[in-house]
């Protein structure tokens, strides 16, 4: 059977429950989300909740209301299972616990990217029940034991090694309620150690893609200060980390036998991914590029479901208005070929630096023979390539090649991407439209020429078969995105000025969306938000063929909604993951009108706890 859903959002650091349809005589014929108001008391500002509800309509007419819960799998300072250390608990190569500078554990408050992946096979519960292996990653530290900021701290590093939990969960049969039963983290001292692991997703043959993240790929400073915390604390000195070995996606599986494999591929290219999400085929890419004057990058594998080897492109936008975010027609840029085994010799040979290279010759003047870009930072550099470097240009300077080569590098804050299978789309959000996305006649290329809107929106891309790049060479790939569009009613509303809650931008828009995934039988794309303009981040719920849009939980004030991934059947139920970190920030900053509201709010959020857990109460399909 099929849904027919009107709209839903999320939780925060949740997974959605459906129940089975078994549970009545009559099958669903469809689902409307009926969405909750914004938190107006300092303890549902304060919390993750949800009061919204599905109204779900039979096929024999008959209806029914089902309210919206939530429940709690586990926390970051909670030890569980195999897991010798807390959940969030950070460690080196060798497993050894970080300590602070103040002599405390390192605990993290962000959790990121989730999934929940069934491995035919796989061992049952003690009680019987079935079992699904639930893969959370953490992307930062964000403070230390003495409240302040990490990456602020003299003496302390930005950046450090993070980790992934691996975590065997059980779903009881009658009401398909999750529940951690084991707990172990994944071993990357194989690959260098894992850094700032951001969003992720789950390939179609069942492996965790996680994203690696660094804003600051091309400033030598920055990117020095974080190695360092990896060279130290991760490898104990006993190595140098290179630069050119972070930035990649990493996959990781699971066997039956709970034991994980690991696997950096590095002909992916690199950037700051927000994460990368494989399209229905097995073999096309594409990626949310995060920070400032990114780009739209796809991949796609020589052959389905094997990420190791393949050919890596960069989007042009030859924009075609500027209404409701903007559209425009997309040319795509060969960058190279290559595979993972190739590109790891190359990370070996070249030598990393942000004002000069023996990939690029960079200069901060114009010099003949050099051209001007901007990418990943808001100055405008000047580059030429060596000699014979293009390969490694193509793979470990992904962002920087494809600007000299005349692809589109002035997106701004582009994050998390979800695809329709049904109707060959690609949804990409972008948290603000701002810097490079701005007419800028000084932009070195002003590809993107559009009126500002820094609660951002959510973009569709148009794909489809039979595609050249722009050399005239075949795309070998029936997903190769032709337009780029902003989603009517899933742009941000921008407030003049603060609302009485502090909110900079309508609370009943979207704003600066970032986590977003598409359950294809309900119809629905799910938003969480990583917003400064709402004091408290939602999940929104949005059905992609009615419009309509729906609030369906809320995260504490000033928590990012994080992780976001759904698994559509599972016996008869369904989920949707995701989490928040970094609680309370920046909540002493709020606007608030109401002083003893802002008052009471500070004393009720503890930012050092995190929450990870899913929303329940949904009647589910009766199809797997």
């Amino acid at each position: 059977m099929s849904f027919k859903t009107t709209a839903l959002a999320g939780v925060s650091l949740t997974a959605l429950l459906i129940a089975p349809a078994t549970l009545c005589a009559a099958s669903i014929a469809s689902v409307e989300f009926v969405g909750m108001e914004a938190p107006s008391t300092a303890a549902d500002m304060a919390r993750i909740y949800s009061s919204a509800r599905a109204e779900v309509t039979y096929d024999d007419g008959s209806k029914k209301v089902f309210p919206l819960r939530y429940e709690v799998l586990y926390r970051n300072l909670d030890r569980i299972g195999s897991n010798p250390y807390e959940a969030g608990r950070l460690y080196d190569a060798f497993g050894q616990g970080l300590i602070d500078p103040y002599g405390q554990p390192v605990i993290s408050e962000n959790p990121d990217g989730s999934t929940l992946t069934r491995v035919p096979g796989q061992p049952s519960a003690p009680n019987g029940d079935p079992t699904a292996y639930h893969l959370v990653q953490w992307e930062a530290d964000w403070l230390l034991s003495d409240g302040k900021e990490a990456s602020k701290t003299e003496g302390w590093y930005p950046r450090m090694p993070m980790i992934m939990n691996r975590n065997l969960v059980a779903q009881e049969r009658q009401t398909g309620r999750l529940s951690v039963i084991d707990q172990a983290n994944v071993d990357f001292s194989g690959v260098g150690g894992l850094w700032i692991p951001c969003a992720a997703s789950e390939t179609p043959w069942g492996t965790h893609l996680a994203g690696e993240e660094d804003y600051d790929l091309y400033d030598r400073g920055k990117v020095d200060a974080s190695l360092a915390g990896l060279t130290e604390l991760y490898f104990g000195n006993t190595r140098k980390a290179n630069p050119y070995g972070y930035g990649y996606p990493v996959e990781v599986s699971v066997g039956r036998d709970g034991q994980s494999s690991v696997k950096k591929h590095y002909s992916m290219g690199r950037a700051s991914w927000e994460l990368a999400r494989v399209m229905p085929d097995g073999k096309t890419v594409y990626y949310g590029d995060d920070g400032r004057y990114t780009g739209l990058f796809m991949y796609v594998a020589d052959r389905a479901g094997n990420l190791g080897v393949g050919t890596l492109y960069a989007g042009r936008w030859d924009q075609q208005s500027d209404q409701n975010g903007g559209s425009a027609n997309l040319t795509w840029i060969k960058l190279g070929h290559a595979a993972d085994y190739e590109v790891a010799r190359m990370i070996e040979e070249e030598q990393f630096s942000s004002t000069e290279s023996s990939i690029f010759a960079i200069s901060d003047e114009p010099k003949d023979g050099f051209t001007a870009i901007k990418a990943g930072s808001k100055n405008i550099e000047h580059v030429k390539l060596n000699p014979g470097k293009e390969r490694a240009a193509a793979f470990l300077e992904s962002r920087r090649y494809a600007a000299s080569l005349g692809a589109t590098t002035e997106f701004n804050k582009m994050e998390g991407v979800a695809v329709d299978p049904r109707d060959h789309k690609v949804y990409i959000a972008m948290s603000r439209i701002q810097e490079g996305m701005l007419a800028n006649p000084e932009d070195p290329a002003d590809h993107i020429k559009l009126p500002e809107l820094g609660a951002g929106g959510v973009y569709v891309l148009e794909t489809a078969s039979g595609v050249a790049d722009s050399n005239g060479d075949p795309i070998a790939s029936d997903w190769a995105a032709v337009t780029m569009a902003g989603v009517p009613g899933l742009m941000g509303v921008d407030l003049a000025q603060s609302d009485d809650m502090g909110n900079t931008a309508d609370p009943d828009h979207i704003a600066e969306p970032d986590n977003i995934a598409f359950m294809p039988r309900m119809r629905t794309l799910f938003v969480d938000e990583d917003s400064g303009r709402h004091t408290n981040n939602f999940m929104w719920a949005f059905n992609v063929d009615t419009g309509k849009l729906a609030r369906v939980a809320s995260g504490p004030a000033g928590a990012e909604m994080t992780g976001l991934n759904v698994v559509e059947g599972w016996n008869g139920f369904a989920y949707v993951l995701t989490s928040f970190q970094h609680q309370g920030d920046d909540v002493g900053d709020l606007e608030i009108k109401d002083a003893a509201l802002k008052a009471e709010l500070e004393t009720l959020i503890d930012p050092f706890v995190a929450v990870i857990g899913y929303l329940g109460g949904l009647p589910g399909s009766d199809v797997e």
